[in-house]
This record gives C-alpha cells, sequence and structure tokens, in this order.
C-alpha cells in the first residue's frame, strides 16, 4: 500500500473521531440546557406558587415583613433572564434559587410559631403543594447533575479538552447545597424534643 494512502486514511480516521467527539460534546451541552431547562419549568412553579403563600402568610405575620420582602425580591432575581450558555449566569441563576429555597424554609419554620396560620387549610395545603415542587425541583437537580457531570468529563478530559476549546464548550457549574447546616447530619433527639 502506499504510504500516501495510509496517511490519508489515518487524517481521515482522526477527522472522523474528532467529529463524533465534536458531536457528543455537543449532545452533552444539550443534555445540561435540557436539565437546566427542567428546573427552571420545576422553578416556575414555585415562582407561581410563592405570591399564593405569601400573601396568605401576610395575614398572619406582619412581624416577619423583611422575610417576606426578602423573598419577593428573591423570586424578582429567579424570574430574570439569564444566559443559559454561559456557566457564570447559570450558576448565578442557582445560587438565587438556592437562597428563594432557604427562604422558604424560612418562612415555613417562622410559620410554625403562629398556629393560626398553621390550622389554616388553605396555608397548608399551599405548603404541601410548596414541598411536592420542592421535591420536582430536586429531581430535576439530580437530573442536571448528571447531565453537567457527563459533559464535563468530556471536556475536561483528553482529547475532549482540546475539542471543546476549539468548540468553545465550557464546562458548568453543578447545582449543589451550600447551607453547610444542610451538610450536618441530624440530630433526632433535638427534633424529639
Amino acid at each position: 500500500m502506499d504510504s500516501s494512502v495510509v496517511l490519508l486514511v489515518i487524517a481521515g480516521l482522526v477527522l472522523i473521531g474528532g467529529y463524533a467527539w465534536y458531536a457528543s460534546l455537543i449532545t452533552r451541552r444539550n443534555e445540561v440546557r435540557e436539565a437546566m431547562g427542567s428546573i427552571d419549568v420545576q422553578l416556575r412553579q414555585r415562582f407561581d406558587l410563592l405570591p399564593n403563600i405569601v400573601a396568605l402568610a401576610q395575614k398572619f405575620m406582619t412581624h416577619e415583613k423583611e422575610l417576606l420582602e426578602g423573598l419577593t425580591a428573591l423570586r424578582a432575581k429567579v424570574a430574570a433572564p439569564y444566559a443559559k450558555d454561559d456557566p457564570k449566569a447559570v450558576e448565578e441563576h442557582l445560587d438565587a434559587s438556592r437562597k428563594l429555597e432557604m427562604g422558604m424554609a424560612r418562612l415555613f419554620a417562622v410559620a410554625e410559631n403562629y398556629p393560626e396560620l398553621r390550622s389554616a387549610e388553605t396555608v397548608t395545603r399551599a405548603q404541601e403543594t410548596f414541598e411536592e415542587v420542592e421535591g420536582n425541583i430536586a429531581a430535576a437537580r439530580r437530573f442536571y447533575n448528571s447531565a453537567v457531570t457527563r459533559l464535563n468529563n468530556a471536556v475536561e478530559i483528553f482529547p475532549g479538552s482540546i475539542i471543546a476549546r476549539l468548540a468553545n464548550v465550557q464546562p458548568f457549574p453543578f447545582y449543589e447545597v451550600e447551607d453547610p447546616a444542610a451538610r450536618e447530619p441530624v440530630d433526632v433527639n433535638k427534633l424529639m424534643a
């Protein structure tokens, strides 16, 4: 066989392999986008539910005005559009969502101090609906983090790192819990007291 034919075959195989890797990077990046879209759908449900919960709580909790105003501000921040292709913008969006989630947990904890609020059937249903949406958000986060893991592995491992740089595909941030208390083990004795 002629050496030029062998070189052409090798070059062809390298090009085909490079294209296949490129296509897999783009596919994985699109999976991350899809996963982020799933999170956005669930965040939208929470976003739509939040004004009702805050309105109900305002009837009872005039002393917690700062908390309610903070939740309203966070809701607006989560609703703001962001660049889904920009890992930094995605991270800022996820951070605002985490803060809103922690604020809602705090709201429900504060609601425990208001027996008339806790006993209101509408509030109970709103809290159940909110918890269901939070469960859906948790599932969407797992899907997102799984897609991010696949993409980041493909982007960071050679030869993907070279192809990713050429294709301008960047690693994306994980959706993680940043509250240190959420990582600590639960003390059942405190809950039972």
